[in-house]
């Protein structure tokens, strides 16, 4: 099932899923017995399940419809660096040299849960930052609270995956890492997810033992100009999963992502190939199975 939140026609944000065009308000086809916001189906998603698979009525074609961002309010976003290849390359763009720590321990910061944006959402770029990236990956939303889960149990607490777009401003972020508590202020001011969030059993074909076969592209303005996949990943959702929850409860809805892909930012691929993002960039990235997420600086 692919889920969605979106705009009605009364301006209110409502919870809905996608069937190949058409989209179904949850709340009003099952007549007032499902949540109307996706959080609340999460939270309720096993007892939810058996009158979601019977559900049937009236539609909206998709592109008639104002998606938002698919889970608007989830109680917190952590990302994690998680892909070697990245780590290798943007240390080297900034003289950082890999350090042992990063193969002994997957790590991860709190980015800003407040500042999402969704789908065809404009993304204002921060008023002092002249080095605006972009990042391609891949997220896991939580779908049931656990504490010190183990890598090899993490599946049964994952409920589904989106694309996440982290965005950076790479000169406030540059700055700030010198103290050495890692990424904020650059890191603060949008986070886009979506298009919607596809529950885990949709990609159990691209599934390799604990990771996926899934290719991952980015381009401006139509012009791609990253490429990875997937399963080359260094640490899974399990183990990032197992990392999180270590002493501290994970509750429904709270997001992990995975970092970046390697070569899916302008950091890695330098000037050379692309300059920095300005006002009227289109950035559009797609993961296999998961869509495509389109995003304008403005």
């Amino acid at each position: 099932m692919k889920l969605i939140t979106f705009i009605n026609q009364e301006g209110k944000k409502k919870a809905g899923w996608v069937e190949g065009n058409n989209v179904f308000d949850i709340h009003e086809v099952s007549n007032g017995e499902l949540p109307d916001n996706v959080l609340d189906l999460i939270k309720g998603y096993e007892s939810y399940l058996p009158k979601l698979q019977k559900l049937e009525g009236k539609s909206t074609p998709l592109d008639e419809i104002n998606l938002t961002t698919p889970l608007p309010n989830p109680p917190s976003v952590r990302d994690f660096i998680a892909f070697e290849e990245h780590m290798l390359n943007a240390g080297k763009r900034v003289g950082l040299p890999p350090v042992p720590e990063w193969y002994e321990i997957p790590v991860f910061y709190f980015t800003n849960h407040l500042a999402l944006r969704g789908p065809n959402d404009e993304v204002e770029r921060p008023p002092s930052c002249k080095l605006l990236d972009y990042e391609l990956e891949m997220a896991c939303v939580i779908g049931k609270e656990g504490k010190n889960i183990k890598a090899e149990e993490a599946e049964e607490y994952i409920f589904g995956y989106t694309i996440l777009n982290d965005w950076s401003a790479r000169g406030l972020q540059s700055k700030e890492m010198k103290v050495g508590l890692g990424p904020a202020k650059g890191k603060d001011f949008a986070n886009s997810i979506g298009p919607y969030i596809v529950t885990k059993d949709e990609l159990e074909s691209y599934r390799i033992g604990d990771r996926f076969n899934l290719s991952m592209t980015a381009s401006v303005n139509g012009k791609m100009l990253s490429e990875g996949n997937f399963k080359d990943i260094y640490y899974s959702f399990g183990q990032m999963i197992e990392r999180a929850s270590e002493g501290v409860t994970l509750y429904p809805g709270e997001i992990i992502g995975s970092g970046t892909v390697g070569r899916g930012c302008l950091l890695e691929l330098g000037p050379e190939v692309h300059r920095w993002l300005e006002p009227g960039d289109r950035v559009e990235l797609e993961v296999e199975g998961l869509g495509k997420l389109k995003n304008r600086i403005v």
